[in-house]
């Protein structure tokens, strides 16, 4: 998925931490966007057609349509074509620094149309044509709920998820306390926050990451659906707490999108906290967050990590 995985089990089978690196991969093979035979791949090649899908990917596509429901179109999953057009077409890992440079990219002739108008009968899903599906974050917080969900039934006595920064948890952590989750910052030394929750998912949104140049315009993998091109929010980093991992990602990307001063309307709507940063290193948080950090939150971004000029 792009990025890292970390699974802790608490208790139960010995066998249950592979499981879980087994069912991540699984996933990973279903949902990834670069791999051409995934059932994500198949979607979008076959867009336009109604494809069948296994429970796992109708799930996601469930998800993601209610989560553009939510948002009122500001999560998107069908915006891969500007994506690509703004040169995200492979892993960034995989990225070369001359092409993340000029940014050449092939494709990015789809014409986004929102995902509501995916088709969803049975098993089978009908993206419309000439669209094409990227489940971006909410695929890492979905396979994070996912893996969760089924280690606590195979008797897991307690379990953290965190694939690339989606974080969920359940059960007793290895301290028999609350869990907690390190939050770090990209331009940061170390956790900038941190936090503690004994069941539920936390999830960071950032663009500067995944960002590089083309044609010496900066750019980044957050699309705005409403402009079709990277987003020009005053802000670049948000964290938020949620009952599950899938949800928070989609609240955190939201979060990022809408910026201030209505960055935290939806967060508070659905029951969630979070904090963000803007550009300046302006921190703002929602209600509730206190309760969930081991120490406040400064008023100002400090930069612990010098940057080369």
């Amino acid at each position: 998925m792009g990025s890292d995985a970390h699974v802790i089990v608490v208790g139960g089978p010995r066998s249950l931490a592979l499981e879980a690196q087994h069912r991540i991969a699984d996933l990973e093979r279903r949902w990834s966007r670069f791999d051409p035979h995934s059932e994500v791949s198949t979607l979008t090649r076959d867009a336009g057609c109604p494809v069948v899908v296994s429970p796992e990917t109708l799930e996601l596509v469930e998800r993601a349509v209610a989560a553009w429901r939510l948002t009122n179109g500001l999560f998107d999953p069908t915006v891969l074509g500007a994506l690509v057009r703004a040169g995200y077409d492979r892993s960034f890992d995989e990225m070369e620094p001359a092409r993340a440079e000029t940014g050449t990219s092939t494709g990015g002739d789809a014409l986004e149309l929102g995902a509501g108008a995916i088709e969803i009968i049975a098993n089978t899903v009908r993206l419309p044509p000439n669209t094409g599906f990227d489940p971006g974050g909410i695929g890492k917080g979905l396979a994070a709920d996912i893996v969760a969900d089924e280690l606590r039934t195979e008797g897991a006595a307690g379990v953290c998820i965190n694939l690339g920064g989606d974080v969920r948890v359940e059960g007793v952590s290895p301290t028999g306390e609350a869990w907690t989750v390190a939050v770090e910052h990209p331009e940061h030394d170390g956790a900038f926050a941190r936090v503690g929750i004994a069941r539920g998912a936390v999830a960071t949104s950032t663009t500067l990451r995944r960002a590089w140049l083309v044609n010496g315009e900066p750019r980044h993998h957050l699309i705005d659906p409403r402009t079709g091109r990277p987003s020009l929010s005053e802000l670049t980093f948000a964290t938020v707490v949620s009952g599950h991992a899938w949800m928070a990602e989609v609240l955190a990307k939201t979060v990022l999108l809408c910026g201030a001063p209505h960055q935290f309307d939806l967060v508070g709507a659905c029951a969630a906290a979070a904090f963000a940063i803007d550009s300046s290193g302006r921190v703002s948080t929602s209600d509730g967050i206190d309760a969930f950090l081991a120490d406040p939150l400064p008023r100002h971004f400090g930069r612990a990590v010098a940057r080369a000029s």
